[in-house]
């Protein structure tokens, strides 16, 4: 069931609705928090909002990549894996010569 949520970011309020569950938008808005205060600390004077946006956009960009690239090498680890048991497994079952099923 899809519920509105508030929250503030840089001063303005921001709304969304989702079915996502609480703890699960509660981890997002706290990741995008702590991006937003990243990009704009350490900055000498006062850096735009919509270039603390495109900068947050841009990291949590970067971080989906990395781990897409690390799930794609599990995912044929895997799919290896399971493909050397699958043939071992195969072999194991297949009937001797000579023999009568």
């Amino acid at each position: 069931m899809e519920r509105l949520v508030r929250f503030q970011l840089l001063g303005q309020e921001y709304t969304f609705y989702t079915g996502a569950p609480e703890s699960e938008v509660a981890d997002i808005l706290d990741l995008v928090k702590e991006l937003v205060e990243e990009n704009m600390s350490g900055s000498a004077g006062t850096i735009p909002v919509s270039k603390v946006a495109v900068l947050v956009s841009l990291n949590i960009a970067s971080k989906y990549f990395e781990l897409k690239s690390k799930f794609d090498i599990y995912r044929a680890d895997t799919e290896q894996r399971i493909s050397s048991l699958t043939k071992q497994i195969d072999s194991g079952l297949s009937p001797e010569k000579g023999e009568e099923c």
